[in-house]
């Protein structure tokens, strides 16, 4: 982004158009006949840690004043070592200069201050020497003037407040973080011992167990998850996605790791999920939200207490990426949903620029080449519409689909004729007839109900809920399970597998698209609590759990994971837990929409 002046092009660029007379760039809208200026602003500067100093010119995770956010923290070092770490608790017998504070309540963190951040970096700038320099930057945790600096008051959000977190690389932190614990491959002073790790369990045979027993659960994940976790025993060592770690640790970890972790340390974990699920949704109420905060900040000070023990040679398990957790809800309020501005988009954006790169002897110029025509394109598509071949696809029914209005479509496949269905079937679909519908009256005496079924079901949300119809026809090795459902049934949220849909008239005008499902039971009330709300255990019902609903209740579809047996016993083979996609909110934000071939008979 730089030029050879060393100048930043594109920041440059921004406060010479706004320097620009009138106050901005003057723009014609053809549309309305008349001309506006169109000032630019700089909202948020994103980027991983390691990168983000280059932004924002703070000493970066390892300083004294390490917090990415600038909140104020002070760290506190080991008595030979020279990184600090955020820990909250004074560690016993612990006597180093400028580190030996009081405990920190972790609720008690200093908020972004910009006119302290003004007063601070204008104390590392008036340094008189080097050594002046390097106590200001140690004390103050700031470095340099950010790159941002130069710009106009009215161009930016503001310095430090324009630097906010990023939810993705937060999961891949603490991935690495509580992964290596549990492993026992974390990092160990010479005065601790592995052997004392009672939370470090994750070894020899168990570890492959546990690692079969997560890719095993690629079945039951629908497709509409993407990519699934692989087989961590073998993989995580090779190229373990940021996403293969969300669905791992933040979705089926609490099911799977149920009876592997020591249950102090699984249900502090848990609290950690609660918060993680919370945070990854595009709209969150008030009320989960101060929940999530609560959870995050008790796993803190719990994490302290089971893991370092007040103990100074244990002050390098409190990384950044923890205290981070303090700041997500505050951020929330302050910004908005961090899932909106995470490096996700960035992420792929890199990854698809970098699969276009053709001359690898120059691939930096090649790259920026590559991004300069993906952007001509995309404004020419902008301007003529007609251009993009993919614009709209996302609101298109498949042939043979039926719109059934507020976004669900039902989609085939479909019966070649009506058949009869199975008398508990039946005698369900007569329940709701003569209930729900209240119209026994026309109910014929004796009358067998025949049907037309159908198959899928596309969602408001863009995922495709499919049937346990057609799924059973094809093995489970073959199959990504996309026929549990998660919906509103009496007013209560229940989870359900979807034998298959199907239409019925109730009168010349009125025909209603239905759903027969069975429920799974109500979970285990106690695993529930135990597990802060996060492992939803339960059965299949069969017969038993038989309902006929109307297709609009049903709000997302989900995934139903075996627990392991092989950890937890035989009694256990006829219970699964549930595991909700992430951030699926911001999925139909996005207008993704789940592929749906034509699929007929």
């Amino acid at each position: 982004m730089g030029r050879e002046s060393g100048e930043p092009r594109s920041l440059h660029h921004v406060e010479a158009i706004n320097q620009l007379p009138g106050g901005g760039l003057p723009v014609w809208d053809a549309f309305r006949d008349e001309k506006f200026i169109s000032r630019f602003y700089i909202i948020l500067a994103t980027a991983d840690g390691p990168g983000m100093v280059y932004l924002n010119g703070l000493v970066g995770h390892l300083g004294k004043a390490g917090c990415r956010l600038w909140c104020g923290l002070v760290g506190r070092r080991e008595p030979k070592g020279s990184h600090y770490y955020p820990v909250l608790a004074k560690p016993d017998n612990y006597h180093v200069a400028g580190c030996s504070h009081d405990d920190i309540p972790p609720h008690l963190i200093r908020e972004i201050d910009e006119p302290r951040y003004t007063t601070a970096l204008a104390c590392v700038v008036a340094s008189c020497n080097q050594k002046h320099f390097e106590a200001n930057r140690r004390e103050t945790g700031i470095c340099k003037p950010s790159i941002f600096s130069g710009l106009s008051d009215r161009t930016f959000l503001g310095i430090p407040r324009m630097f906010p977190g990023d939810i993705m690389h937060l999961i891949l932190n603490l991935a690495d973080l509580l992964i290596d614990l549990w492993r026992g491959k974390f990092d160990c002073s010479k005065t601790d011992s592995r052997q004392s790790w009672t939370w470090a369990v994750l070894k020899g045979d168990l570890w492959k167990t546990h690692g079969k027993d997560v890719a095993q659960c690629t079945s039951y994940l629908p497709g509409s998850f993407d990519r699934p976790p692989r087989n961590p025993a073998e993989k995580i060592n090779s190229g373990y996605k940021a996403w293969e770690f969300l669905l791992y640790l933040f979705g089926l970890g609490p099911g799977l790791f149920y009876g592997i972790l020591p249950t102090p340390f699984w249900q502090s974990y848990c609290k950690l999920v609660f918060g993680i699920r919370q945070i990854y949704q595009r709209r969150i109420m008030q009320c989960h939200l101060q929940a999530a905060h609560r959870h995050f900040i008790q796993f803190l000070a719990e994490f302290e207490t089971l893991y370092v023990q007040r103990r100074a040679d244990r002050i390098h398990f409190v990384r950044q990426s923890l205290h981070i957790l303090s700041h997500q809800a505050p951020e929330v309020v302050r910004i908005g949903p961090g899932i909106c501005y995470s490096q996700w988009t960035m992420e792929r954006s890199i990854g698809n620029l970098t699969e276009e790169i053709k001359q690898h002897s120059a691939p930096y110029a090649n790259l920026s080449r590559r991004a300069v025509e993906r952007a001509e394109v995309n404004a020419l598509k902008a301007m003529v519409p007609k251009l993009d071949k993919d614009a709209g696809k996302e609101g298109l029914i498949p042939r043979g689909g039926i719109s059934l209005g507020n976004g669900y479509v039902l989609l085939r496949a479909m019966d070649s004729c009506a058949r009869e269905i199975t008398s508990a079937e039946a005698d369900v679909f007569l329940s709701y007839l003569q209930h729900d519908l209240a119209c026994q009256d026309d109910i014929p005496v004796n009358w067998k109900p025949s049907i037309v079924r159908w198959s899928r079901l596309r969602l408001p949300n863009g995922q495709v809920a499919r049937s346990f119809w057609k799924e059973e026809r094809k093995p489970l090795f073959k199959l990504r399970t996309a026929r549990n459902v998660k919906l509103q049934h009496n007013g209560k949220l229940e989870f359900a597998e979807v034998k298959y849909y199907f239409r019925f008239q109730v009168s010349p005008e009125v025909t209603k698209t239905l759903v027969m499902v069975s429920l799974y039971s109500r979970p285990d009330l106690a695993l529930l609590e135990e597990s802060s709300y996060t492992l939803w255990s339960c059965k299949h019902q069969g017969d038993h759990g038989l309902r006929v609903l109307e297709v609009q209740c049903i709000e997302a579809v989900v995934c139903m994971a075996p627990h392991s047996t092989a950890i937890l016993g035989p009694t256990w083979s006829d219970r699964v837990f549930v595991v909700e996609k992430p951030g699926l909110d911001v999925a139909a934000m996005g207008g993704v929409v789940e592929d749906v071939p034509d699929e007929e008979d």
